[in-house]
């Protein structure tokens, strides 16, 4: 195959399909009709001599071609587009594109509420598509399949550009008849039951146990560096879900304060710093270095930046 003999446009097309692993979202999500995508798809077969995307029981998958094609064809087509794309060319007022999020119900909870607000005002049009951290991998975001990346994080890889958000603290919820709102010390918080937070979500995150405190995260590390231990009974991977969950009698759930205070006009709830102390986590933007450039991206990171400075 020679560069002659392949519409240029077709490797957007094969972009999208990688990205959407489904024909008619990658049609929608180009403005064509179904039978345009899944004609393009098959001159992309013919032209690659091979399959890229084979149909199975749990959808289209890539085979290995395609995978190996798909970081290489999104550096290439984010290389066009800062060659064609001027820099005053985003006008956000009139834009319509769809930014792809990726962050825990923490960020979800914490910041959108303030961006949609901005949003409305100076970009009615533009679409949030928000990703649960577990919906994809660090690999996938460094392809450019996600715009940004919302969480805090242990590791990160090194070609990503980051920026930090805040910087938060941790606080404890507790219902209001719980017999610890009297006597709320560390000897009283160990004896009681606790729910248990993903701190940062990404991946799967299966296994976790109650003994393994190296993967437990800030809450309990901060324990162990005293010689103690708290009794998780409920793991959850939302902060609001955990609490919900506080609100039974005899459970603590101790979360990232900004989350906590959202619970503050709860009269079910108490919210307590926590009788020890828990170091401070920052709540980062990562993206990935093939997005750098690109100028709605950078509108749309400096929005998030402002909005968190707010």
């Amino acid at each position: 195959m020679s560069l002659e003999n392949i519409d240029l446009n077709l490797l957007v097309y094969l972009d999208v399909l990688l990205r959407e692993r489904n024909v008619t979202r990658a049609a929608t999500a180009l403005g064509i009709t179904q039978p345009a995508m899944s004609n393009g798809l098959r001159r992309l077969r013919d032209s690659f001599n091979d399959p890229l995307l084979v149909r199975t029981s749990e959808g289209m998958v890539p085979t290995e071609r395609a995978q190996s094609l798909q970081p290489v064809l999104r550096q290439i087509l984010s290389s066009v587009e800062q060659v064609i794309e001027p820099s005053s060319s985003f006008d956000a007022s009139q834009s319509d594109r769809v930014f792809r999020i990726m962050t825990s119900d923490y960020g979800e909870a914490t910041l959108l509420p303030r961006l949609l607000k901005r949003l409305r005002k100076e970009a009615p049009d533009i679409v949030l598509d928000i990703l649960t951290p577990s919906d994809m991998s660090f690999t996938e975001v460094e392809q450019g399949l996600v715009d940004l990346v919302i969480n805090r994080f242990d590791t990160m890889p090194q070609s990503f550009h980051q920026k930090t958000l805040w910087q938060d603290s941790f606080s404890c919820l507790f219902a209001v008849d719980n017999p610890i709102s009297s006597d709320f010390r560390l000897e009283t918080y160990l004896e009681a039951y606790h729910v248990w937070v993903s701190k940062t979500g990404m991946g799967a995150g299966m296994g976790i146990s109650p003994k393994d405190v190296k993967r437990l995260g800030w809450v309990d590390e901060a324990l162990e560096r005293r010689g103690h231990k708290r009794k998780i009974r409920v793991f959850t991977r939302h902060y609001q879900t955990a609490a919900h969950i506080a609100e039974q009698k005899g459970l603590i759930a101790t979360i990232p304060t900004r989350a906590a205070m959202q619970q503050s006009r709860n009269p079910r709830l108490v919210v307590k710093k926590p009788p020890f102390e828990i170091p401070d986590f920052e709540l980062k933007m990562a993206w990935s270095p093939l997005l750098q450039h690109n100028v709605a991206h950078q509108w749309l990171r400096n929005l998030i930046s402002e909005v968190a400075s707010a």
